[in-house]
C-alpha cells in the first residue's frame, strides 16, 4: 500500500480495526459525540481559579476565537484553529510540564498552563473544531512516525481534518503552522487513528506505539474534559 493510501485508510469510516470497537465503546468514546454546548463560563472559571489570569485570557482567547471562526468555511476553521494554538501555546514535554513520562491534558490543563507537547496540541485542535460544528467523520488524531533527518523515527501525533472522509487528510501539527496535504509531508508515516467513534489501524504499531494504552489514556482525558465544562 502506497503511503497515500495509507492515510487514506486512517480517514475511512468504513474500516475501524475490529475487534477493538466493542472495547471502545463502554470505555468513554461516546463522552465528545454527545457533546452538547460547553460550559464556557465554568471553564473560564476554573481556568482563574487553577492558572490565574494568564491561564483565564488564554481561555478568552480561545473562545473569541472560535466566535470569529463559526462561520467560516471547515478548511479555514482548521487552518485557524492551527495557527492559533501553535502561536499561542508552548511546546514542552510532559515531564517538563507535568513531571511525568506520559499525561494527556484536556485542553482547559493544556491552555491554563501555557505549554504541552504533540497529543496536547492534536487533541486541544480535535476539540476545538468538534465544537465549531466538524463531525468526527472528518477528524482523526493520528499517530504518526516522524523522520528527522538521520535520526531514528519518533512517535508524533497529529490531526488530520479529512474533507473527504476517505479521501486524503490535510494535517494540522504543532510543528508547523500551515495546514498541508498528507503527501507534502513525506516526514510523516501514519500509524493509527482514532477519535470518539473508534480507531483505526493502517499497519504494524508496535514499535512505536500501542494503541490500546493510548485508548487507556483517551478515555481518562475525555472524562477531565467532561468534568472541566467541555
Amino acid at each position: 500500500m502506497g503511503l497515500k493510501a495509507s492515510w487514506r485508510k486512517l480517514g475511512s469510516s468504513a474500516r475501524p480495526l475490529a475487534g477493538i470497537l466493542a472495547f471502545l465503546v463502554p470505555c468513554g468514546f461516546g463522552v465528545m459525540l454527545a457533546l452538547a454546548a460547553p460550559d464556557f463560563d465554568k471553564i473560564e472559571r476554573l481556568a482563574l481559579q487553577r492558572y490565574g489570569p494568564t491561564g483565564a485570557e488564554s481561555i478568552s482567547a480561545w473562545r473569541r476565537m472560535m466566535e470569529d471562526a463559526r462561520n467560516l468555511p471547515d478548511t479555514e476553521k482548521a487552518q485557524r484553529v492551527n495557527l492559533f494554538f501553535n502561536r499561542r501555546i508552548l511546546f514542552a514535554s510532559d515531564m517538563e510540564v507535568w513531571h511525568q513520562e506520559d499525561y494527556w491534558a484536556t485542553p482547559l490543563e493544556f491552555m491554563g498552563r501555557g505549554a504541552g507537547d504533540c497529543e496536547d496540541f492534536s487533541i486541544a485542535k480535535y476539540t476545538t473544531l468538534k465544537m465549531l460544528g466538524i463531525s468526527d467523520v472528518h477528524l482523526h488524531l493520528i499517530y504518526v512516525r516522524l523522520q528527522q533527518g538521520s535520526l531514528p523515527p519518533a512517535a508524533h501525533m497529529v490531526l488530520g481534518y479529512y474533507p473527504d472522509p476517505v479521501g486524503e487528510p490535510l494535517i494540522l501539527d504543532n510543528m508547523i503552522s500551515s495546514v498541508r496535504p498528507a503527501s507534502m509531508r513525506s516526514d510523516l508515516s501514519p500509524v493509527f487513528s482514532f477519535n470518539s467513534a473508534g480507531l483505526w489501524a493502517g499497519g504494524s504499531t508496535a514499535s512505536l506505539a500501542d494503541p490500546t494504552a493510548r485508548l487507556s489514556r483517551w478515555r481518562d482525558v475525555l472524562e477531565r474534559m467532561r468534568l472541566d465544562g467541555f
